[in-house]
């Protein structure tokens, strides 16, 4: 049979390749509504080439998906995103971004399995699409911390009114960031990190 026109695999690209310091592999989970940002921040934070399961919106959405805020957007991610960080030599960060629509989150179940931790991005445009994303977190023991991801039309509120309104503990993490920019992202799951070490150092402390 001639397999001629089919399409090839390829062999990974030399500079995905494991870094051969790494000691450590941790899965992060990158959760939030629809349309706050998860792909984003994962292309923009990724050493690697990252795998994206964007698909463009068609009409089977309309009135499913609840796109008020951002009508604008034409894709939107159906089974996750995957990146990959070094955040020193000796570890190393996978990223999966899950989908924002209730109507996948079926697909979460799957993606929190061996997650270490997870960030939670959040536009102020439509905080209450963050309460049950919090929730899920919450009712699974999952660590997490919250990033209010930057939209040049969002309303600016201070951290603490955020935290009021998302009735975050006061333990939990809350940042500003820019999921455009790598050096802002990487900033988030550094916190995230600092994070998981003060919890696992907790119960040593006490």
């Amino acid at each position: 049979m001639d397999f001629e026109s089919s399409d090839r695999a390829t062999a990974p690209r030399r500079e995905d390749a494991l870094p051969t310091t790494a000691a450590a592999a941790v899965k992060v989970v990158i959760v939030g509504g629809f349309g706050v940002g998860k792909t984003t921040l994962v292309g923009s934070v990724s050493e690697i080439r990252p795998l994206t399961t964007e698909e463009t919106m068609t009409q089977a959405g309309v009135g499913v998906d609840d796109t008020a805020g951002v009508e604008r957007k034409t894709s939107t991610t159906v089974a996750m995103d995957f990146g990959r960080i070094s955040i020193n030599q000796e570890l190393v960060l996978y990223l999966f971004g899950t989908p924002g629509q209730e109507r996948f989150w079926f697909l979460w179940r799957g993606l929190f399995e061996g997650a270490l931790g997870a960030v939670v991005l959040v536009d102020t445009r439509r905080l209450e699409v963050s309460f049950d994303v919090i929730g899920r977190l919450e009712e699974r023991g999952v660590p997490f911390v919250v990033a209010v991801n930057s939209f040049p039309d969002a309303p600016e509120h201070p951290l603490e009114e955020l935290r009021s309104a998302l009735d975050l503990p006061a333990s939990v993490p809350l940042v500003f960031c820019d999921a455009r920019r790598r050096e802002s992202s990487r900033d988030v799951l550094m916190t995230l990190m600092r994070y998981l070490h003060s919890l696992a150092a907790a119960p040593e402390a006490s």
